[in-house]
């Protein structure tokens, strides 16, 4: 257990110190007995000098009556010094004691050596999930290598997207890149490589990923995710004006509302001051559910406050009723999550976008509603 192994420590550091402190059984020489030998030396050198006749009798007494007044100073410093050192050495052992007991001490009030962290324990399902799903990984990528025609191109993208929720981006570019000659290649796998490519990157279009998505706008030039990637080259290369207007033309260039112009709108208000450019309403482009019509408009006018709430609330009751008529619509629970958001009703908002989240699932990557939805969540709590 890890608290014997600290017990053992800390023994063996009180021994050390201990040992230490106690002159660890050699023999040390006195400052008295050295300073004895010093003066000895000198005394001999001032005779020699006396009688070579370097100096004359009178000054060679004096020079020895110095060198022997210097060594009973020594010799009283020397006396009062063990009962100091005896002093210091207590102090030290007591210290070398006491800390180790206090530390044991607390430990044993308010230390949990065999009960694991909550946040471990908690992450202990989590990571025997994600264990899970990269075992799976691993036979799904050996089946599409052993199949003789090369694996089917429905595998390779179900793996480079599970590669890619597991953050392994340059896995999920070797899985995407398996598909990038075949005849069936969409432009959404073409761009999903891209996107890999890119994380792996850590957010850098690198000219490679920027050749990638000017052949997924090839194969369709309404592909969102591509256009947006591609502005977002034009940012890193400092064309912030080029950006803007790429990403405003694609905006502009819609009848109608489109879930991936709440990301588009998002960068184009990120780009905008630095540019020097007017931010953008997305309300222009998404209302949060189908608008009344002028003749509703106008008896609104003049209604009371209770009386245009109900009204509101009637419209989005409208809607979820008819979201309950068409499950599968997507879009459709987000413009509801979105008004019960408005209307404050948290719960209602959270499992509208939660329907739309598990509908999202066999969504492409790249594709900006995802990401939308997941905001949504984070912000209701969810």
């Amino acid at each position: 257990m890890i608290w014997i192994v600290f017990f053992l420590m800390a023994a063996a550091t009180f021994l050390v110190i201990a040992f230490t402190a106690t002159g660890g059984g050699r023999a040390v020489l006195s400052r008295r007995d050295s300073a004895s030998a010093i003066f000895a030396d000198q005394i001999r050198e001032v005779e020699r000098d006396q009688e070579r006749g370097v100096i004359s009798a009178e000054e060679g007494r004096a020079a020895k009556a110095e060198i022997e007044r210097r060594l009973q100073a020594i010799g009283r410093q020397a006396e009062a010094a063990p009962a100091a050192r005896r002093s210091g050495r207590a102090l030290v052992l007591a210290a070398a004691l006491a800390v180790p007991a206090v530390a044991a001490g607390l430990y044993w009030q308010l230390g949990s050596p065999d009960i694991p962290s909550q946040p471990f324990a908690e992450r202990a399902g989590e990571q025997a999930e994600a264990r899970e799903i990269a075992d799976l990984a691993e036979r799904l990528k050996l089946r599409l290598l052993s199949e003789p025609d090369g694996g089917k191109t429905e595998g390779w993208a179900l793996l480079g997207q599970t590669y890619m929720r597991m953050g392994r981006y340059e896995d999920a570019a070797g899985a995407f890149a398996r598909l990038q000659e075949r005849p069936d290649v969409t432009s959404a796998l073409v761009s999903q490589y891209g996107e890999a490519l890119i994380y792996a990157e850590d957010g850098i279009v690198t000219p490679k990923a920027g050749r990638v998505f000017d052949r997924a706008l090839e194969l369709d030039p309404a592909n969102p995710a591509a256009t947006f990637y591609q502005a977002m080259a034009m940012e890193q290369a400092g064309a912030l004006d080029a950006a803007y207007d790429l990403l405003k033309a694609r905006m502009d260039a819609e009848d109608e509302f489109r879930p991936w112009m709440q990301s588009f709108a998002a960068q184009l208000n990120r780009i905008a001051p630095a540019a020097g450019r007017p931010r953008v309403d997305l309300a222009e482009f998404a209302p949060a559910m189908p608008g009344p019509t002028a003749d509703q408009v106008a008896a609104a006018e003049e209604m009371s406050d209770e009386d245009r709430q109900a009204f509101i609330r009637s419209m989005v009751e409208r809607l979820a009723t008819r979201m309950q008529e068409t499950p599968g619509d997507l879009d459709g629970w987000m413009r509801l999550g979105n008004a019960y958001s408005v209307l404050g009703e948290t719960e209602n908002a959270r499992d509208a976008f939660g329907r739309a989240q598990k509908l999202a699932e066999t969504l492409p990557q790249t594709d900006p509603r995802k990401a939308t939805i997941d905001r949504a969540l984070s912000e209701l709590g969810g």
